[in-house]
């Protein structure tokens, strides 16, 4: 059997991938898809950590553009984020994978504290570890926890997972003529604004040479096929030519 092209990985899930179809909270077949996948990369020795987003619940930029301080709808949406991270460890454990949740903001009784060298003994031992409540910082997005945390760890890349398969020109679902990318570099998405995640993410992993794919959760495999090896989805690194 051929090894798996990653040792370690990070997988970004936004908080909006757990609703599925519905308008707001947890879709449990979805979570179920969700957890099978990462059961079955597990399987194949790949140490897995995941950074997961809360925007199924609260997002703090809606609650600030609502009239609310920005900073309190921050928190709230960490704490949203430690809601989908206990969601998810429960299906995981309920499959018999061993999972560990971190959290930035403490809160002993529900999750570990954030501590860099205890996630990375969990992941040696073979758990799925969770980060939950971003960076427990305000003004920072998800998007900037999963590169930190990723470089935190030794991640050997980030896998961002979207509705869509890729990164596009424009949005595809509104504009049939988008145009998607198979390879780009960190600078091609920070001067084409394509969000793929935000600026201060994608300036973090180019310091740093983190590669990111991003491809479509939806289409059942794809995590177990990036992680053999397989070209899925858009890949983003330092070389025009990836």
């Amino acid at each position: 059997m051929t090894p798996p092209r990653y040792k370690r990985i990070l997988l970004k899930l936004s908080g909006e991938a757990l609703m599925g179809s519905q308008g707001y909270g947890i879709d449990h077949a979805v979570l179920d898809t969700i957890t099978s996948e990462v059961r079955e990369v597990c399987q194949l020795g790949v140490e897995v950590a995941i950074v997961i987003g809360g925007g199924n619940i609260f997002r703090g930029l809606s609650g600030a553009a609502k009239g609310m301080e920005r900073a309190s709808a921050d928190y709230m949406g960490m704490l949203a984020t430690v809601l989908n991270a206990l969601a998810l460890q429960n299906i995981l454990e309920n499959k018999g994978v061993v999972t560990r949740v971190q959290s930035a903001i403490e809160m002993r009784e529900l999750a570990e504290t954030y501590i860099r060298r205890r996630a990375v003994r969990h992941l040696e031992k073979g758990r799925v570890v969770i980060f939950a409540a971003g960076t427990g910082n305000p003004y920072f997005t998800t998007d900037t926890a999963a590169a930190l945390r990723a470089m935190e760890i030794g991640a050997e890349v980030i896998m961002k997972a979207t509705k869509v398969d890729g990164v596009y020109s424009a949005d595809p679902m509104k504009d049939k003529t988008a145009t998607k990318f198979d390879s780009l570099t960190y600078l091609d998405v920070l001067r084409k604004d394509l969000r793929v995640m935000d600026a201060t993410a994608i300036s973090l992993c180019m310091d740093n040479g983190l590669p990111i794919i991003v491809f479509n959760l939806n289409v059942s495999g794809n995590i177990k096929k990036i992680v053999s090896g397989e070209i899925v989805g858009t890949l983003v690194t330092g070389r025009s030519n990836a």
